[in-house]
């Protein structure tokens, strides 16, 4: 028999039958919860859960996907879209083994490139969408926008700022900052 990828067994399973594991060291912040919820709301679930089936207490394990899990017991909206199942995917390996997938689940998400992020932001914003657009639908925050556009360097970015009254210095007159005949030397 040929090995099968466990995502071609997807299975709905009520989320009472799902705990998590005790040992994932992986948290997410309140920014990224809240647009992984914006995420699965607009989206739905595209990605199962992996768990292990454990026998003897009837309940899935998570290995990956906590907080995907946690979307559905934390919004009401969305655990009633999707009348309380999540999508589960099943490996069968003993704890050392799913502590290590876990890991790898963990790690091999990557980080996002700012040049490619940049790019993205430009991108959006000649497609006309507002920073509070790309805010809400890609979940930054307004400083990070900005970082974003100034790695651009491109002015159309900015065409819809306003921006407030620049600094100007008061002109006095001209005086020297110090006295030029005080003695420096018996100062210190």
């Amino acid at each position: 028999m040929s090995f099968q990828s466990p995502v071609y067994h997807v299975m709905a399973v009520p989320v009472e039958k799902i705990k998590p594991n005790t040992y994932n060291p992986n948290k997410v912040a309140p920014p990224e919860m809240k647009l992984l919820y914006e995420s699965i709301r607009a989206d739905g679930y595209t990605m199962p859960i992996v768990c292990y089936f454990d026998k003897s207490q009837d309940v899935y394990v998570i290995v990956d996907g906590f907080h995907r899990y946690r979307v559905m017991l934390e919004y009401p909206d969305i655990y009633e879209r999707e009348s309380g199942l999540l999508p589960v995917s099943v490996i069968d390996k003993p704890l050392d083994q799913r502590m290590a997938s876990t890991i790898r689940h963990n790690r091999a998400r990557g980080s996002h490139d700012v040049d490619l992020m940049s790019n993205i932001v430009r991108e959006l914003h000649e497609l006309g969408r507002s920073d509070a657009w790309i805010s809400r639908h890609l979940g930054m925050d307004r400083d990070e926008i900005l970082r974003l556009k100034q790695i651009t360097g491109l002015a159309a970015l900015f065409r819809d700022t306003k921006f407030g009254q620049a600094w100007r210095p008061v002109e006095e007159e001209d005086e020297p900052m110090y006295d030029e005949e005080e003695d420096w030397e018996d100062s210190y």
